[in-house]
């Protein structure tokens, strides 16, 4: 059982500024070094180091050693979802001051949350998969329906292979810019790397964006937002 101490433990470790933008940019679902992160935070390597020993030893992130580097990664969608949240929460807490979501209109659009994607054209998705009974929302949750199952099918998807993950195969996530949900979970993964591998939208190489191409926005629409 999570004690209170505990809760303010991690708290503590997401509430300091470097560490918190360390995070963040951990969001885009890339491997960073410790060099890379501290000139996201604007801090010393050596503070850096000191940082990043805190968030692994409360497993907030992961480390995995390739050559002479280490690369540093975000704790699996569990701390992703809680990062998507705290983004969500301090963006509401003035209505009068703040403008949800990020200023840049490119990363408003589209931009990785973790392994998924976000943005506008993501919940747009979500929204297109619900009216054409792909996928259901029933209590706040998503399924995939029978109707689903064979619409991802065809599109070569290996749904046991999925099912087997342990995380969901769809869920609701709360957009940032958007404050609806976009869909998250094994299939919006999938989406995901679907549209990279088909070159449909392209990352930026020194943010979350994505950037979709006229003739990916033509696609992607055709395939996952026309009935």
């Amino acid at each position: 059982m999570v004690v209170q101490g505990e809760i303010s433990d991690v708290a503590a470790l997401l509430g300091d500024p470097a560490r918190a933008k360390m995070m963040v940019a951990l969001l885009g679902g890339k491997a960073l070094t410790a060099t890379e992160m501290a000139l996201e935070a604007d801090i010393t390597p050596q503070t850096a180091s000191g940082h990043l020993a805190k968030l692994l030893a409360r497993q907030l992130i992961t480390v995995q050693k390739q050559g002479r580097h280490k690369y540093f990664q975000l704790h699996g969608s569990e701390v992703a979802a809680l990062l998507e949240t705290l983004l969500n929460l301090s963006a509401n807490i003035d209505h009068s001051t703040v403008k949800t979501g990020p200023k840049d209109p490119g990363m408003r659009q589209a931009r990785v949350c973790y392994d998924h994607l976000a943005g506008t054209q993501s919940v747009a998705l979500r929204d297109s998969l619900l009216g054409r009974g792909i996928l259901v929302e029933e209590s706040g949750q998503l399924a995939l329906t029978g109707a689903g199952l064979a619409w991802f099918k065809g599109r070569g998807v290996d749904i046991e292979t999925l099912s087997k993950k342990p995380r969901p195969l769809c869920k609701n996530c709360l957009d940032w810019s958007e404050r609806r949900h976009h869909l998250a979970g094994a299939l919006g993964a999938w989406i995901l790397s679907d549209l990279l591998e088909k070159k449909w939208v392209e990352r930026d190489l020194d943010s979350r964006t994505v950037r979709f191409s006229d003739s990916g926005t033509r696609q992607f629409s055709k395939t996952y937002l026309e009935a």
